[in-house]
């Protein structure tokens, strides 16, 4: 566990997102990033967590690949990275730093439709 300040913790999260490939960061739009301790008990319920399960990050919204010609006058996207796991998960801060980036990076990944599967084989590459 690393004991840092959300302040701190909101810190390496924004350097995570200026680390997003230009070629992605500037096709992102109506998209937010927020920090939140942990899930929501509505945001746990819909994803089926339970005691145990870890989540880092959450997309929330529909990927560009899913919008059609109606898709306008909508709210945000919204990207939440989650603290405590990731506080409690990371043994030191640059590990914890890597673990803001990859979330960071996975979430961004399902904004523009991508799924688990090919993520990991992206991230392989």
């Amino acid at each position: 566990m690393v004991n840092i300040s959300k302040k701190q913790f909101g810190q390496i999260v924004s350097e995570a997102i200026d680390a997003i490939p230009s070629r992605y960061g500037n096709n992102m739009k109506n998209v937010g990033f927020v920090i939140e301790n942990k899930p929501s008990l509505e945001q746990q319920t819909k994803l089926h967590l339970v005691n145990g399960m870890t989540l880092y990050g959450l997309y929330e919204g529909i990927p560009l690949t899913r919008r059609t010609s109606n898709y306008s006058g909508v709210l945000p996207d919204k990207i939440t990275i989650f603290m405590n796991p990731i506080v409690n998960q990371a043994t030191n801060i640059e590990q914890l730093k890597s673990i803001v980036k990859n979330t960071v990076w996975h979430e961004v990944a399902h904004y523009f439709g991508l799924d688990h599967s090919q993520i990991h084989k992206l991230e392989s590459k």
